[in-house]
């Protein structure tokens, strides 16, 4: 689903690159399918279904969101039930981004049985992780509505799972915050700090960034580096503005500071974007985006939501055939 709301306005000519399903990615998928498989199977098979399932039986089994939510990750599924077995068929009943009601089915393996039995596992954890956190990033996108403020991620995810920890924060209607420490500048309290104990200060930070970045990258990577800097108190913003970061983020602030911020950045830079965090939840995000800042990042969805529950269901999809 695409995000829901315009850009925020003024606009800082940088920010970062919103993620998308590409070639790259599925790449990345592919190339941890194998690891993600042998989890549950070491070097060896299902003995289970082995056990129990003729060689030849076949079915035709539902993906069941057991639970309302946000559906993330076909592509994904499609992937690792295709690692497990080419000769299994993925069939995504609805839409990445779709808002679905309990007992929806949002998916379909069929083939042979003791395949979709090894894939179901893998196949179930990928779409219950992924839905969760769009399912968590909804609401808070729907907490902003009617404000031209956005949701943006972090880096609060799972390692090894960034790429589709924010994917799927992406598909819940949010926006995507730096993939890493490679990609952007973000001067946060301990960067500060260290600037602190040689002399300087905020301000100096942004600009020495502003400046490093100038001198060592061509000209299109700097255009696209985003330098932003933390700060913890409003009486920093005036002189951190100056300095000329394209965002600021305002960390840990009850939304009256929030509006006092915003108050200053438009009298004294207003083509600087306000970031709040900290504190962010479906319960307290409409008031802190009613302050007027121009986006709210929260790793909640990526580290505290829960997953959405989906299960694969025989009974749903019904047919079954071989094995007589």
């Amino acid at each position: 689903m695409p995000p829901r709301h315009a850009p925020p306005s003024p606009v800082a000519v940088r920010d970062h690159r919103p993620i998308e399903w590409c070639a790259a990615v599925e790449r990345l998928v592919r190339a941890r399918v194998a690891d993600w498989l042998e989890e549950d199977l070491g070097h060896e098979c299902d003995w289970t279904s082995v056990a129990l399932v003729p060689a030849d039986a076949t079915a035709e089994l539902d993906v069941v969101a057991r639970r309302a939510g946000v559906v993330a990750g076909m592509p994904v599924a499609g992937i690792v039930v295709a690692a497990v077995d080419p000769a299994l068929e993925w069939t995504a009943l609805v839409a990445d981004g779709t808002a679905v009601a309990a007992g929806t089915p949002i998916g379909r393996i069929a083939g042979p049985t003791r395949e979709i039995l090894t894939a179901e596992r893998t196949v179930l954890n990928c779409l219950g992780r992924m839905s969760g956190v769009a399912t968590a990033t909804r609401r808070l996108v729907d907490a902003v509505a009617g404000t031209p403020c956005r949701v943006y991620d972090t880096r609060k995810t799972v390692p090894g799972w960034r790429i589709l920890d924010k994917l799927a924060a992406r598909w819940g209607g949010g926006w995507t915050h730096r993939l890493g420490l490679h990609d952007a500048i973000l001067v946060k309290d301990n960067h500060l700090a260290a600037v602190r104990a040689a002399g300087g200060d905020a301000a100096e930070a942004v600009r020495r960034a502003r400046a490093f970045v100038q001198r060592t990258f061509p000209p299109a990577r700097a255009g696209e580096m985003v330098v932003e800097i933390e700060i913890e108190r409003v009486d920093d913003l005036a002189a951190v503005l100056a300095a000329g970061p394209d965002i600021v983020l305002l960390d840990n602030m009850p939304p009256e500071r929030l509006a006092a911020a915003v108050a200053i950045r438009d009298r004294e830079r207003p083509g600087t974007i306000l970031e709040a965090s900290g504190g962010v939840s479906p319960e307290t995000a409409g008031a802190m985006a009613a302050a007027g800042v121009d986006r709210l990042s929260s790793g909640w969805p990526t580290h505290g939501a829960p997953w959405l529950d989906v299960a694969l269901d025989w009974g749903r999809a019904g047919r079954s055939g071989g094995g007589a």
